[in-house]
């Protein structure tokens, strides 16, 4: 019996939606965002409407904190599977511009973040306006998370966080920020908890904003948060230190996220892919399915490659969604989802550059502009390395403390 690989015809409404917004919406006003850095795509409001409207027909998820939850706080009843409309959508928008999808109001990956750790009675109280950060990185650590130097200190009913945080997506635009921070530095991994803390908030400070590779359209910040003070009930999960269960718990949370972005690579992956096939097949270059690759061109040989290494990406990427819309561990296939798909993003996207040439190298086309986006996607979330050691442990049942 052979198995089927396509997509579930409920899921192709987001396809087609989510395809024809990157194409009418984003597509056009890519290069205009890419050289204004910092400015605000205020075309982003309609896109983000659109989406709102769409999930609240509670038929179709986004990559929002609603895309997990119902608006009752219970869990959803696999709406067309929450994961995989997240994931899809995430593709088909980063085919038209990975940048200004991390722009959109209310789909960060803080958003995906709250969904996964938040209590029902947290998503209820936060509602759907929140447009959340991430912040983990500091000026000390980059992929090691458990390096966490932020404190949270409990002082009656208000926890005090104090610390920086670097390379906040979205962090000047977010209306809250997810913090990560620890809560008793002894007690090491088992104490670090996540925290939703309003932008515009005392003690909240963005120092700047970077000057980027890559993504321009997305603001990148740095924050400190000095003595800013929150109810103890904006500590996001369970507030009580599990030594036992170690880091496991505030992690769960790349479970949900690292889908997300290798989704994204695998819609910038597809976009070079079928510009560069244009340009191939333009140039009179033959790629056929029917002939070996040796007897092909060694441009169709390579783009046979390519395609290839996409697919096994694609396919990654949307196994780790189904596992974690059934209830199946999926912290493993999440990181070799995003290891290989963010790998295959950044080696398409150059290789489509060399490719066509001067076509490639210039502003002609946006092969350019994806090559420079796709290479944050292979550091974000977790560098190819630390995904790599994340499957690594997985397969050998060992524990971070064991294979570091």
């Amino acid at each position: 019996m052979a198995i089927n690989l396509e997509m579930p015809k409920k899921l192709q409404a987001v396809i087609d939606m989510a395809h024809e917004g990157a194409a009418e919406m984003l597509r056009p006003i890519s290069r205009k965002y890419d050289l204004a850095e910092h400015a605000y795509p205020v075309e982003l409001d309609t896109l983000a409407d659109l989406f709102e409207g769409i999930s609240e027909a509670n038929t179709i998820s986004f990559a929002g904190a609603e895309a997990f939850r119902d608006s009752s706080g219970g869990p959803k009843q696999n709406v067309n599977g929450g994961n995989m409309s997240a994931l899809v959508n995430a593709l088909e928008v980063s085919w038209g511009d990975v940048a200004l999808l991390l722009s959109v109001p209310r789909q960060g990956l803080g958003n995906a973040a709250i969904s996964s750790v938040a209590t029902p009675d947290q998503l209820e109280k936060l509602g759907k306006d929140v447009w959340a950060a991430m912040a983990i990185t500091e000026p000390g650590f980059g992929s090691d998370s458990a390096a966490v130097t932020t404190t949270a200190v409990l002082d009656g009913d208000e926890y005090v966080i104090n610390g920086e945080k670097i390379y906040v997506t979205a962090g000047s635009r977010a209306t809250h920020i997810v913090v990560w921070a620890t809560l008793d530095k002894s007690l090491g991994r088992a104490a670090i908890k996540s925290f939703i803390v309003p932008r515009e908030h005392p003690g909240v400070t963005v120092e700047r904003l970077e000057h980027k590779l890559g993504i321009k359209a997305s603001d990148t910040a740095a924050i400190r948060f000095e003595n800013a003070r929150v109810p103890k009930e904006n500590l996001l999960g369970d507030p009580e230190i599990h030594v036992d269960k170690g880091f496991a718990g505030v992690m769960e949370t790349f479970d949900n996220t690292r889908p997300i972005v290798a989704a994204m690579a695998v819609g910038i992956a597809r976009a070079a892919l079928e510009d560069l096939r244009k340009i191939l097949t333009d140039a009179g270059i033959e790629i056929s399915y029917d002939k070996p690759a040796h007897a092909q061109s060694a441009a169709a040989a390579e783009f046979l490659r390519m395609e290839a290494d996409w697919e096994a990406g694609y396919l990654l990427t949307v196994r780790s969604a189904w596992q974690a819309d059934n209830a199946i561990p999926n912290s493993k296939e999440a990181s070799m989802g995003k290891a290989k798909s963010a790998r295959v993003a950044s080696d398409i996207t150059l290789k489509a550059v060399e490719m066509a040439g001067t076509t490639g190298y210039s502003e002609e086309t946006l092969l350019e502009k994806w090559a420079r986006d796709s290479k944050i996607l292979d550091i974000f979330e977790g560098t190819q390395q630390i995904q790599q050691l994340v499957v690594a442990r997985r397969l050998l049942g060992l524990s971070s403390a064991e294979l570091k």
